[in-house]
Parts: C-alpha cells; sequence; structure tokens
C-alpha cells in the first residue's frame, strides 16, 4: 500500500512534518508513506494555468496522487484557517481526476488548531474526498518541541499513531475491494 503524506507547512522544523516522518517510521508492514517534496514549487493557483498540460509542478504533485492509494495530510492552522500552502496545493487538484474518490486522512499537529482542521476537511469532503474518520485525529504536540523520533519513541503519540495509520490501511483495503467488485 502506497500512501501520499503532504505536510501543509514549509517550515524546515515543523511539527507537521515531524508527524509524517514519523508516520514513516511507524508504518505497518506492506506500508510506504512517501513524504511529497514539491508544495513550494507550486504556482499560485490560476484557472488560466490549469489546462490539459499544467505547469510541472501541478503534474509532480497530480501524477503522486495519482499513484497513491490514499493521502495523510497533516497542516497547520495560521489566523484561523487551512494555511495558505496547503489551500493552494488543493486548488490545483481541484478538476484533477486523480484526487476524487481518493481515501484521505487528516492529521492535526496541535490541539488548538480547530478552526483549520474543519475547514480542511469541510475543502476535502467538497472536493470529493473519502474522509476516513477513524485515522483522522488531533496530536498534543504544541510546545513539545518533539521531532519524528521522539514522537516515534513516545508511547502514547506513537501509540496514537499507528491506530490511525491501521484503520487507514483497513479502510484503503475495504475501499479498494468495493472498486473492484462494482
Amino acid at each position: 500500500m502506497k500512501i501520499l503524506a503532504i505536510c501543509g507547512s514549509l517550515r524546515a522544523n515543523s511539527s507537521n512534518l515531524a508527524v509524517l516522518q514519523a508516520a514513516k517510521l511507524l508504518a505497518p508492514q506492506m506500508t510506504e508513506i512517501i513524504l511529497f517534496d514539491g508544495l513550494e514549487a507550486l504556482p499560485y493557483f490560476n484557472p488560466d494555468l490549469d489546462t490539459e498540460t499544467p505547469p510541472p509542478p501541478v503534474l509532480k504533485l497530480r501524477e503522486a496522487v495519482g499513484s497513491a492509494d490514499g493521502l495523510l495530510i497533516c497542516s497547520p492552522e495560521y489566523a484561523r484557517g487551512v494555511a495558505g500552502v496547503m489551500k493552494n496545493a488543493l486548488d490545483w487538484l481541484v478538476s484533477c481526476f486523480e484526487f476524487p474518490d481518493k481515501p484521505v486522512a487528516v492529521i492535526n499537529a496541535s490541539q488548538r488548531s480547530t478552526h483549520a482542521d474543519a475547514a480542511l476537511r469541510l475543502t476535502l469532503e467538497t472536493m470529493s474526498a473519502r474522509l476516513i474518520e477513524e485515522a483522522s485525529i488531533t496530536m498534543p504536540l504544541l510546545g513539545r518541541g518533539l521531532d519524528a523520533a521522539g514522537i516515534a519513541q513516545d508511547p502514547e503519540l506513537s501509540s496514537q499513531l499507528r491506530t490511525a495509520l491501521q484503520h487507514m490501511g483497513r479502510f484503503v483495503i475495504r475501499s479498494a475491494d468495493e472498486l473492484r467488485s462494482e
């Protein structure tokens, strides 16, 4: 199973990135988590550029989404909303055929980021994502300064993340089975 992890923060020491890196360390057997590297290269969304041949960074994102069995998104809250870089990436996915019905789990790295979490989920639902509620969690990382290894070594946090990844895996397998039977 191939899961594409997308971080909505461009900070080098982002807790959101640390969560996704920890997920990669804790991934169940037979699950590959691939961190998408390229959000900073995406141009601002412009419908005039959303043609049959969009800009190369957009193609890279769409191809990565298309080749993944599911998406794992972890994005911060800025000014009570979704981070601009994350929203821009989602805007580029709205009109593509690779995104609809894609299983998606959202991990929130701060217990105070409730507005962005709700807005992100609403956007994903509007875009026809298959939101995996059991795998969409909030991790209490605010002020803890943990890197990926610290998250993976923390008994409570690693258990929470492992459980979310197991739920995601079961959902993705069930979804694939449903699609095959249609």
